[in-house]
């Protein structure tokens, strides 16, 4: 094996916003941003994969997959976010509420009239770019969208189809961020980032409440399977806000009675692991180049709302290899006869990876026990994406790319 699964337990103080940061995220906000996108004539719930042979074989009751690779037809979830947050926005520049501004309403000749042409910039490996052109494109106006360096050219074409005007640069991920929001205060325009700090909180909680669709729909999925709520919850990190959407969702609904929450992240860009592992609650960076498979996790500094969110009410946070998220890739797409196929792409597998490698090797035999993973788990899993560059995904499915 090239490199274990790192792990650290969440030993941190709870700080004195415990229960506060969970105010954006409440059931009667994120209901909200799920009724904006049910207004969409393109909505329609993503699928909830029951994985109960392979659960049964590795020693779990059941597992469970939210398949986004059918989300609006793109591929990926993170249009949720950039989404609502473009409305929210819109919202409070002709100063109504949201929940009077759904996706008819918004591109009527009256309400263009009244905002006039608006650019949305921000800066994505793919799937939140492609979102954010795909809604700017749908509301009748611009986006502009850098990537970093190393980014796949399907996906930039992906993105340049929505209409925007888009471009690989020679940054990473977090400078390209930066060029994002400098070049959207330089032309008035909007920074549509799922990532906070200082100064920039407001649209990324917005964002965070696009992405609790997602877990609001599975919740009410899994009670339609007889199941009040999962055990566990494993959900994957880049910035921390879906871990943090998530989790923030789960906590405020289900309160003290909260699924016990795994936050996995990539090796090569594992902020929020070390920033756990320093048990101080302050969020730590990761730099340089951060070349992993898990593109849409290749993030080095963590979103502030959510990092507050996940050390305040999250168990475990995991360090993961480029080849856990290609076992993933390799156990969705191959699922054992009676269970249903997920074509997940690399960042959108690691947790399926990781949970099966913790179930299944006795070298993780106090994370699992410590985790209380048994015969009785149900857990939920987020495929985040699909084959979102389809190359990339025979090349680790077909040709065993990034194995043990």
């Amino acid at each position: 094996m090239k490199n274990r699964i790192k792990y650290t337990f969440n030993e941190i103080e709870k700080g004195e916003n415990y229960e506060s940061c969970l105010n954006i995220l409440t059931e009667e906000e994120v209901v909200k941003a799920k009724n904006f996108h049910s207004s969409f004539p393109q909505y329609k719930e993503t699928p909830l994969a029951k994985l109960d042979n392979i659960a049964k074989s590795i020693g779990l009751d059941r597992i469970f997959v939210k398949d986004e690779s059918y989300r609006f037809g793109l591929n990926a979830f993170k249009v949720l976010g950039g989404s609502f947050a473009m409305a929210k926005f819109l919202a409070s520049r002709l100063d109504e509420d949201i929940s009077n501004l759904g996706y008819e309403r918004l591109i009527s000749k009256d309400i263009k009239e009244k905002l006039g042409d608006v650019t949305f910039y921000t800066a994505t490996d793919g799937n939140h770019g492609r979102g954010v052109a795909w809604t700017a494109n749908k509301l009748n106006q611009k986006s502009v969208v850098y990537m970093p360096f190393g980014s796949s050219v399907t996906r930039l074409e992906n993105i340049r189809k929505e209409g925007a005007e888009a471009s690989i640069t020679d940054m990473n991920y977090d400078d390209a961020v930066r060029l994002a929001a400098r070049n959207a205060k330089e032309t008035n325009g909007v920074v549509v980032q799922d990532t906070a700090w200082e100064g920039y909180e407001e649209i990324p909680a917005w964002i965070m409440q696009g992405y609790g669709t997602m877990a609001l729909e599975a919740i009410e999925q899994l009670k339609g399977y007889g199941i009040d709520r999962p055990t566990h919850i494993f959900v994957q990190a880049g910035v921390g806000s879906l871990a943090g959407a998530v989790q923030g969702v789960f906590a405020s609904i289900y309160g003290k009675n909260c699924p016990i929450t795994v936050i996995a992240e990539s090796d090569l860009a594992d902020c929020l692991y070390k920033s756990a592992l320093a048990k101080d609650g302050k969020p730590r960076f990761v730099g340089g180049a951060m070349q992993t498979i898990m593109a849409g996790l290749a993030c080095g500094e963590p979103n502030t709302i959510g990092w507050e969110i996940l050390r305040n009410h999250s168990t475990a946070f995991l360090s993961c290899p480029d080849w856990s998220a290609a076992n993933g890739m390799r156990i969705l797409g191959n699922p054992l006869d009676g269970d249903e196929r997920v074509k997940s792409g690399e960042s959108g597998a690691v947790t399926m990876g990781v949970l099966y490698e913790i179930m299944t090797n006795d070298e993780y035999k106090e994370l699992r026990d410590r985790l209380k993973l048994n015969k009785d788990s149900k857990v939920l899993l987020f495929s985040t994406e699909g084959d979102t560059d389809p190359k990339r995904y025979r090349d680790i499915v077909w040709f065993g790319e990034c194995t043990k």
